[in-house]
């Protein structure tokens, strides 16, 4: 008896992708079998079983695990597999795409005409299909919204299964709904299942539902048409992002021991200012506000303050990049990023003097010209093309939010302009009384933005911090108060 290839298989599909038609003709091969839908929610196996394998579906909901064990001990002449929509239970999903010994099998389908099936299939009652005779039909009205939520599940689970099949060097054979009547397609599936065997022809017991055009299917064909070229398909208005990812920087968490506030620096921003207002209602100096977090005390931190508030404070970008300009590379004074100083002085050409602002000569025109080089190495920065770090002074605001999200999310994200009426709201949550938010202060510049900004300025930043415009909605920092 030849060895399996695999222990395994599972069948990667969504409903109307033609998953039944699909696993009929897989069962048609003495060493294959598939079992359904084996972790549906409503069901085991498919609808109205409520047990397989002697396993009851309040058993597969208590661990799931017993099911896959079942599958893997079917026979050892036979591989036994099952169908999995992303729907499913997702406790098991994660052990099958990391299982090498799992075979994936990915059934896909235009997703218009899959939702269009969906749609009729759940107004005639009618899922299956064996005898033309009993076919059932219905026109359908396209709503854009729903099929724009199809699309968007369907997309993130495919994306879900490629980029772990990618991570663990794993391959699947992929199918399409077109070439599931193509019996050298079917073989070429069994061949790679493992199977020994050979099949002459397909088996046309389901038959095909709705073979007419979507014209005859859609009520409001002429809407949809109009609304699905509104629908951007290919994701071509993403927004592309080569940042690397960032963790949470947890150590550097703001909390106070007293008052239930933990607030989340983002560097470039009015640090400052909130440490100074966090200590004010502690009755302590800054430095004495906890910090130095890990997973652990943080978790404990808040375990021990309940109905904390917990916030972070942005910068609009164009202010943000300009600070850590002048606050870390500008002057070299004591933290100052030296090392990054020299690299963008001697690779960039960034030309600031090497003794700083301070220097005889240096003048509001060559402070420009310094600012927007120093732009143009933070878009070649950002997008990974450069050798030297991406520092949380000019991160993207919204990278960094997205690695604290690892450990918990904020409860409040307050834009600088508004921090004053921002940290009162938060006050009258927390129980306290009001403090007063000292001024932002600036940093050591002889200039200020205001004394260079322009279009220019404002349209390189945009496309440096697309991700915090688009994510914060702000606007021109001309246009700010």
């Amino acid at each position: 008896m030849a060895e399996r290839r695999f222990s395994h298989f599972v069948i990667f599909a969504e409903m109307r992708t033609g998953s039944n038609f699909l696993e009929t003709n897989i069962n048609q091969f003495a060493d294959l079998q598939s079992y359904g839908e084996l972790f549906n929610p409503h069901f085991i196996g498919g609808p109205n079983k409520g047990d397989l394998f002697g396993l009851k579906l309040s058993e597969r909901e208590k661990d799931p695990f017993q099911a896959i064990n079942a599958i893997r001990a079917v026979d050892d002449s036979v591989t036994a597999g099952f169908r999995f929509f992303f729907d499913h239970d997702p406790r098991i999903l994660d052990d099958c795409l990391n299982d090498k010994n799992c075979g994936k099998v990915i059934l896909t389908r235009n997703p218009l005409d899959s939702y269009v099936s969906r749609k009729i299939a759940a107004e005639t009652g009618q899922w299956k299909l064996t005898n033309v005779k009993h076919k059932k039909t219905a026109k359908i009205v396209f709503d854009a919204a729903e099929f724009e939520q199809h699309i968007e599940d369907t997309q993130k689970f495919q994306l879900k299964l490629l980029n772990a099949l990618q991570s663990s060097g794993q391959t699947a054979f992929y199918i399409g709904y077109d070439d599931i009547h193509s019996v050298d397609v079917l073989n070429g599936l069994a061949g790679f299942l493992g199977s020994v065997h050979r099949a002459q022809s397909i088996d046309q017991g389901l038959k095909r539902q709705n073979p007419a055009s979507l014209e005859s299917k859609v009520v409001n064909f002429d809407e949809m048409k109009q609304a699905l070229g509104r629908i951007d398909f290919l994701n071509l208005s993403r927004t592309p992002n080569f940042e690397p990812r960032r963790g949470a920087g947890v150590p550097q968490y703001l909390a106070g021991s007293k008052t239930p506030l933990l607030f989340v620096p983002i560097k470039g921003g009015p640090v400052a200012t909130v440490k100074s207002w966090m200590a004010a209602h502690e009755g302590i100096e800054t430095d004495d506000l906890i910090k130095g977090f890990n997973q652990k005390s943080l978790k404990e931190w808040r375990q021990d303050h309940p109905g904390f508030q917990s916030f972070t404070v942005l910068r609009h970008p164009v202010a943000r990049a300009h600070y850590s300009f002048c606050e870390y590379i500008l002057n070299p004074h004591k933290g100052a990023y030296r090392d990054l100083r020299e690299s963008l002085i001697r690779d960039f050409k960034v030309r600031i003097p090497k003794k700083g602002a301070k220097a005889d000569g240096y003048d509001l025109t060559m402070h420009k010209a310094a600012f927007i080089t120093f732009l143009k190495f933070l878009k070649a920065n950002l997008a990974d093309q450069t050798s030297l770090r991406v520092d949380p002074a000019w991160a993207s605001q919204a990278a960094i939010l997205q690695g604290v999200t690892s450990v918990g999310v904020v409860g409040h994200i307050v834009h600088e302009t508004a921090l004053a009426p921002s940290l009162e709201f938060i006050e009258a949550l927390a129980g306290l009384p009001n403090k007063p938010v000292e001024p932002v202060g600036s940093s050591d510049c002889p200039f200020q933005l205001e004394d260079i900004y322009d279009a220019d300025i404002e349209k390189r930043a945009r496309d440096i911090y697309t991700r915090d415009y688009l994510n914060f909605g702000f606007s021109d920092w001309a246009r700010l108060p």
